[in-house]
């Protein structure tokens, strides 16, 4: 009886965790970063956050890829979620093989400080150590997705000529989610 209580109280307290595919906005600024991570009322030992379904991941993912297709550029696509866990990548016909990695990167940077990559690499003017942090890249290309303000997942793109252009198919796939 002691181990069926346990197993299902675990199974409350992960079924409790998990939120579906909301809305998201990559343009909305980060209000307060706390709004999609907020306490269980009826467990002070617990916290909800909000996460993008596989679902919602995929369609972003292959929105972003469908935009750069349609300028004739081979990119890479990486969605993270908003603890940085690589959630779909996918890697166009004819992607360089930086790219994965980049774009990994890039939507890895955008998530943890709930900014486009471009914004932060002007950052690097102030703060040249902030390249030195693991797993960031501070080039365009990385846009963050919010909910209710903060983020809860980054989508990165990588192989584009330049970084605005990888920044514009980025925002593609997060504008996808908004439809």
């Amino acid at each position: 009886m002691k181990k069926m209580l346990i197993g299902a109280t675990a199974a409350a307290a992960l079924a409790a965790g998990t939120f579906g595919a909301v809305s998201a906005n990559a343009s909305a600024p980060a209000a307060a970063p706390a709004a999609a991570v907020k306490a269980d009322a009826s467990n002070k030992n617990l916290q909800q956050t909000t996460h993008l379904t596989i679902d919602a991941a995929t369609r972003a993912a292959q929105a972003t890829l469908d935009a750069a297709e349609a300028e004739n550029q081979r990119v890479t696509v990486a969605v993270v979620d908003r603890n940085g866990n690589t959630v779909v990548t996918l890697r166009g016909d004819g992607a360089g093989p930086q790219s994965y990695e980049s774009a990994e990167r890039k939507a890895f940077t955008a998530v943890s400080w709930n900014a486009p990559t471009s914004v932060l690499a002007g950052r690097l003017a102030q703060a040249p150590n902030l390249k030195d942090i693991p797993g960031t890249l501070f080039l365009g290309g990385g846009v963050p997705v919010t909910a209710k303000g903060a983020p809860i997942a980054g989508i990165g793109v990588a192989g584009a000529p330049s970084g605005d252009l990888d920044e514009k198919f980025a925002r593609a796939g997060a504008e996808a989610l908004d439809n």
